[in-house]
C-alpha cells in the first residue's frame, strides 16, 4: 500500500516548503482529534503564484492549477504538522475564489483540490465541500483553501 508521498512521487509532485502565517495566527491548530489548516494560497516556496481574477487574467485550467497548489499547501502543512500517519481523514474543505462579474466555473477549479486529495490520500480524501466567491483575496490571489482533518490521538 503506497504512502501519500509515494502517490504524490508518482503523480509528479512534491509538496512545497511549509509557509508562515501571514498575521497573528497558527497554520495548523489541533483540537482534540480535529486539525483545523488555515487558509493555503497558490505559493510555491515563498514564490506568490496565480494572482488576479478568475476569468479576466486567470483561466479556468489555470485557477485548477492554483487550487491544486493550495491543496499541496494543505498537504504540507499536515505532514509537517500532524503527520500523514495520524491522518484518519479529510472531513471538510472551503475554497475561496475571486472572479470576473460573468465567470461561472467555480466547481471545475475546486476539482483542482478534490481531484488532488482523492489521489493522494485516497479513501482518506474523501470530503465535503463549500464554495465562497469573494471580492478580494490577499495578495490578489485568485484562490484560497482551508480545511480541517480528522486525526489519531497521540499516544
Amino acid at each position: 500500500m503506497a504512502t501519500p508521498e509515494e502517490r504524490l512521487k508518482e503523480l509528479g509532485l512534491i509538496l512545497p516548503e511549509v509557509s508562515t502565517p501571514g498575521g497573528s495566527y497558527v497554520s495548523v491548530n489541533i483540537r482534540e482529534q480535529i486539525a483545523y489548516v488555515a487558509i493555503q494560497f497558490p505559493i510555491l516556496n515563498k514564490e506568490y503564484l496565480y494572482q488576479g481574477r478568475l476569468g479576466e487574467s486567470i483561466t479556468t485550467e489555470d485557477g485548477y492549477k492554483a487550487m491544486q497548489l493550495c491543496a499541496l499547501n494543505v498537504l504540507s502543512q499536515i505532514k509537517a504538522k500532524v503527520g500523514f500517519d495520524r491522518v484518519i481523514g479529510l472531513n471538510q474543505f472551503d475554497a475561496y475564489y475571486q472572479s470576473a462579474e460573468d465567470w461561472d466555473d467555480a466547481p471545475k477549479v475546486v476539482n483542482g483540490a478534490s481531484d488532488l486529495f482523492a489521489k493522494v490520500l485516497e479513501e482518506k480524501g474523501t470530503h465535503t465541500r463549500a464554495i465562497f466567491g469573494v471580492h478580494k483575496l490577499p495578495r490578489n490571489f485568485c484562490v484560497g483553501l482551508t480545511a480541517t482533518f480528522t486525526i489519531a490521538k497521540t499516544q
